[in-house]
C-alpha cells in the first residue's frame, strides 16, 4: 500500500527543477521532469497559485516565488536552531543534572526536537518529534503565551484537556497563567501534564526577538525541592538567553 500523492510528488519535482536553474519555460520543465507540456503547465500553475512560483513575461518563464523564500528561511532557522540546540543541550543538562528538552509550536501543537536524558534511574524520558497540545505543560503554555493572537483565540476558544489534577482547564485561569509567564519571560509546570512530575521553561529567541522555541528542564517532582527549582528556573532562563544570542538575538 501507498501513502503518496502522484500529483505532489510531480508538483514538488517540478519546484525543485525551478529551485536549481529559474528561466526555463513550461516545455524544458516538462522535458527534464518527465511530464507532457500540458500536465507541467497545470503543476506550474497550481504551484504559481500557491506563491511557490512565478510566471514572468514575456518569455513566460519560471522562477521562484516569495513564498519559497518564506521556506527557505524558515528551513534555514530552524536547522540552524536544531545544531545550536544539540550544541547546548548536554551543557545544560548537566548543570541541571536533569533531562532537558527543546520544543517548537507547530500549529495548534508543540514538537520536540532535540533533547538530552539525564543519567538517572528515574527520569524523564522524552522523544523526537513528540507532539503535545498548546497550553500544556511548561513549554506548552510558554509557546501559546508568544504566540499570534490568532492562535491564542484559538485555544482559548476551545475546551481544554484535562491530563491530570493539576491541568489547567478554566479559560480565565489560563489567561491569567500566559500573562504572568509573558510578564515573567519563564514557565513553570508542577504535576500538569505528568503526575508527580515538575518543569520549567524559558523562551528561546530568533535574531528578529520573535520567540522560536523553549528551552525546558523537567524531572520527577521527588526530587525537585523549592529551592533546586529556582535554582534550576536560574539555569534555564541563563541558558536560553546564551541560546538566544547564538542564534542572532541581541535584545
Amino acid at each position: 500500500m501507498t501513502y503518496t500523492v502522484d500529483a505532489v510528488q510531480k508538483a514538488m519535482e517540478l519546484l525543485f527543477l525551478v529551485a536549481e536553474e529559474g528561466g526555463n519555460g513550461v516545455t524544458e520543465l516538462a522535458r527534464r521532469s518527465g511530464n507532457t507540456k500540458a500536465r507541467a503547465f497545470r503543476l506550474l500553475t497550481t504551484l504559481e497559485e500557491c506563491g511557490l512560483v512565478r510566471r514572468q513575461m514575456p518569455m513566460a518563464t519560471y522562477s521562484l516565488g516569495y513564498r519559497a523564500l518564506i521556506i527557505g528561511t524558515a528551513a534555514q532557522s530552524q536547522l540552524n536552531l536544531i545544531q545550536i540546540a544539540n550544541e547546548i543541550l548536554e551543557t545544560v543538562g548537566k548543570e541541571c543534572n536533569e533531562s532537558v528538552l527543546v520544543r517548537i509550536r507547530d500549529g495548534l501543537e508543540t514538537v520536540c526536537i532535540a533533547w538530552w536524558d539525564a543519567p538517572h534511574a528515574v527520569r524523564v524520558h522524552n522523544q523526537l518529534g513528540t507532539r503535545r497540545p498548546l497550553g500544556v505543560g511548561a513549554s506548552g503554555k510558554l509557546l501559546l503565551a508568544y504566540s499570534p493572537q490568532e492562535v491564542l483565540d484559538q485555544v482559548l476558544g476551545s475546551d481544554f484537556r484535562k491530563f491530570t489534577d493539576n491541568t489547567i482547564v478554566k479559560r480565565t485561569d489560563m489567561k491569567k497563567e500566559l500573562k504572568k509567564i509573558s510578564d515573567e519571560g519563564l514557565s513553570v509546570s508542577e504535576s500538569e501534564r505528568t503526575a508527580e512530575m515538575v518543569a520549567v521553561a524559558a523562551p528561546v529567541r530568533d535574531a528578529s526577538g520573535a520567540v522560536i522555541a523553549s528551552l525546558s528542564m523537567s524531572a520527577p517532582s521527588s526530587r525537585v525541592s523549592r529551592t533546586s527549582l529556582k535554582k534550576h528556573a536560574e539555569i534555564i532562563t541563563r541558558s536560553a538567553q546564551r541560546f538566544s544570542e547564538a542564534l542572532g538575538y541581541v535584545g
